[in-house]
């Protein structure tokens, strides 16, 4: 599981002008399965998107993807980490390690 972490390098007027373009990058992602969640920050200064079932490679290139990375609006701080505890409705993407 990974966090991935925008914060906003560009004016959110800036910002404006390329969500729709954004919003397609995530609905792609989200139909892909490797996005489960994301949202703006409050205060407003990038976002946050939790993405799983990929390896960190792919996942920097996902976020290189993203019409704000291109444009030079946005950097990502990748965060990966292990779920352990889940609450039910995420059980699917708990951390299972190896057999002992």
């Amino acid at each position: 599981m990974f966090i991935l972490e925008l914060t906003y390098i560009a004016p959110l007027e800036r910002i404006e002008a390329a969500h729709p373009e954004h919003v397609a990058w995530l609905d792609s992602n989200y139909e892909s399965g490797v996005f489960i969640a994301s949202g703006p920050k409050d205060p407003r200064d990038g976002a946050v998107i939790v993405a799983v079932g990929v390896d960190r490679t792919q996942i920097e290139d996902i976020t290189r993807s993203d019409p704000y990375s291109v444009a030079g609006l946005a950097e990502y701080t990748v965060t990966n980490f292990l779920a352990m505890r889940t609450s039910p409705a995420l059980e699917e993407y708990r951390h299972q390690p190896p057999p002992r």
